[in-house]
């Protein structure tokens, strides 16, 4: 007997009242209960606007001309109500704190409950069992605000169980989240839906991390329409998965790199079990023949960190870190979350300033610059960009800084033109900021920091949320920035694929120590820092573990061969 689908598109197009062309263009598309689905495109494809009519909030918050027909549980969504949609959908958003209505997590993960006049007594046991559900039972009596991204995650998928909802919608479950939080939250989606044989459907950028457990199907978007509806090894073989700028696996993009014909048969979709008898000698052989030597330059120190303590209250956030900056490094800041990097950040940036231990910036002790001197010589991209934004429309927000800093109208307009220009904002320069999607607001505050030209950029999570393309122009600018002008860059990331891709050097924190300092290579090969640091190994490690060869010298001879392959590109 053939299933009926609980969520079906028929010849389904969308255009908002604000705009001239439809956002979705003659959808047709069936989900079947239980399935689980990733939806993949590129920033602007509609992805989110497809989310947005799955759970109700186009028409009902959103409206707009809709033609064809929507329909969630047997139930056309134009005849429905958002309240009655939301028995049936649960949504888990990208940015947390934007879902938070309670004070604690308990009050939070009671909301809906509440709502309902649900009695004391048996929401206390709802309330509880939820929070049991996804394992934040322990800080039922913490504010959310307070907590990491992995732990806001989880109070927000707390807050929607409680009526057992058929579908789960996620958009962009990764984005704040370390490798080994970001696997636990796969893990979580993985046995929910199991479970409860709920349908899930997840919005990521991702996709092999989020191909660490098994996906039925994956639809990729483009321009308002679907390009592509496949099962993951189709999808990974096929050639449609760079033409629209989808990031491969790593390990995936090593056997190609090596000139290996990956094919169905191979079972591609996850590096433990894709079939390597045929492509073994052909790997070893490439990646031996591999020249990893460079030559040795001598370099300037521009900052030097020496034993520093930094305390929150009762708190030690910083115990005792030492490390030094050349001019010109590449580095990633990597760690779990709440490990130390982001306060380590503001404290080079003088937004905070040490309790013990000094921080040099080209030999000078730091603390005879004030924060707006240092400003002007280190730049700082907060993770959450909403804490940056200060104007209401973006050419003002890129301005604000050489308007502070007295600077000729002239060179503010040069400025703001190369900045959002090499961020892909510039013909949206006179948008409100208010009505761009969390990824363009991040590209906004970059593109302050860029227009200000410092020496130093501190990047924290510059990626998180982007698309693939948007992620290469952003990077390639920051690394010709660093290549033709030797400005020196930090990168705060959970992405390892950014750490292998783009960086030189890694530091790494752990519970605020600093626990690991040294090539990118020797980082990701080092067992015992990944477990600290709540990393993850990555599927090169894996790929080289399975081929019996040393994973650092693997892992040391992918970087220095993807680099060539992509630096002949442009």
């Amino acid at each position: 007997m053939s299933k009926s689908p609980i969520i079906e598109f028929k010849d389904f197009t969308f255009r908002y009242s604000s705009q001239l062309e439809p956002t979705l263009k003659n959808i047709n598309l069936k989900i079947y209960e239980g399935e689980k689905v990733l939806i993949l495109g590129p920033s602007g494809c509609g992805k989110s606007t497809l989310a947005n009519c799955i759970n109700g909030l186009i028409p009902f918050s959103y409206p707009g001309e809709i033609q064809g027909s929507c329909k969630i549980a047997g139930n056309e969504t134009s005849h429905s109500s958002i309240f009655s949609l939301s028995s049936v959908v649960g949504t888990v958003l990208q940015d947390s704190d934007a879902q938070f209505v309670g004070l604690s997590v308990g009050g939070d993960i009671a909301y809906a409950l509440e709502n309902d006049n649900m009695p004391r007594e048996e929401m206390l046991p709802r309330v509880l069992k939820s929070a049991t559900l996804v394992g934040m039972q322990e800080f039922l009596e913490h504010v959310p605000y307070n907590l990491s991204g992995g732990q806001k995650q989880r109070v927000s998928l707390a807050g929607i169980m409680h009526e057992h909802v058929k579908i789960l919608l996620f958009d962009e479950p990764l984005a704040a989240l370390d490798p080994q939080m970001g696997n636990q939250a796969i893990d979580l989606i993985d046995k929910i839906q199991k479970n409860n044989n709920c349908t899930v459907i997840i919005i990521e950028h991702r996709l092999e991390d989020v191909l660490y457990r098994p996906v039925d199907r994956i639809i990729l978007l483009e321009d308002g329409q679907i390009v592509a509806d496949m099962s993951p090894n189709q999808l990974l073989c096929s050639n449609i998965i760079v033409e629209k700028g989808i990031r491969e696996p790593l390990y995936l993009q090593a056997l190609k790199m090596a000139g290996c014909n990956v094919t169905i048969d191979d079972n591609p979709c996850n590096v433990f079990e894709i079939n390597l008898d045929k492509y073994k000698d052909q790997l070893i052989s490439y990646y031996s023949n591999v020249d990893t030597n460079k030559p040795l330059e001598e370099k300037k120190v521009v900052l030097k960190v020496k034993n520093v303590d930094y305390s929150y209250d009762d708190n030690k956030a910083l115990d005792n870190v030492s490390f030094s900056i050349n001019k010109g490094d590449k580095i990633a800041v990597i760690g779990k979350n709440g490990a130390g990097k982001s306060t380590m950040a503001k404290i080079i940036c003088g937004i905070l300033r040490p309790d013990k231990g000094e921080v040099y910036l080209e030999n000078v002790n730091y603390l005879n610059y004030s924060i707006k001197e240092l400003g002007q010589k280190i730049g700082y991209v907060m993770q959450n960009p909403n804490q940056m934004l200060v104007k209401d429309i973006i050419k003002d927000e890129v301005s604000l800084g050489l308007v502070l800093n007295n600077k000729s109208e002239d060179e503010i307009e040069k400025n703001i033109k190369e900045a959002l220009t090499k961020c892909d904002l510039w013909s949206m320069r006179n948008w409100p900021v208010s009505v761009v999607s969390y990824g363009q607001k991040k590209r906004v505050t970059i593109a302050s920091i860029l227009a200000m030209n410092p020496e130093i950029i501190i990047l924290d999570e510059p990626t998180a949320g982007q698309d693939y393309r948007v992620y290469t122009e952003i990077m390639s600018f920051l690394e010709k920035l660093n290549k033709d002008f030797g400005i020196t860059i930090l990168f705060i990331t959970h992405d390892m694929h950014l750490a292998i891709e783009y960086t030189d050097r890694a530091i790494v924190f752990s519970d605020g120590k600093c626990i690991g300092d040294d090539s990118v290579f020797k980082i990701l090969s080092d067992n015992d820092i990944i477990e600290r640091a709540n990393l993850k190994q990555t599927s090169l490690y894996s790929l080289a573990t399975r081929l019996k060869i040393n994973p650092e010298s693997f892992i040391e001879s992918f970087i220095v061969s993807e680099r060539r392959k992509r630096h002949e590109k442009f």
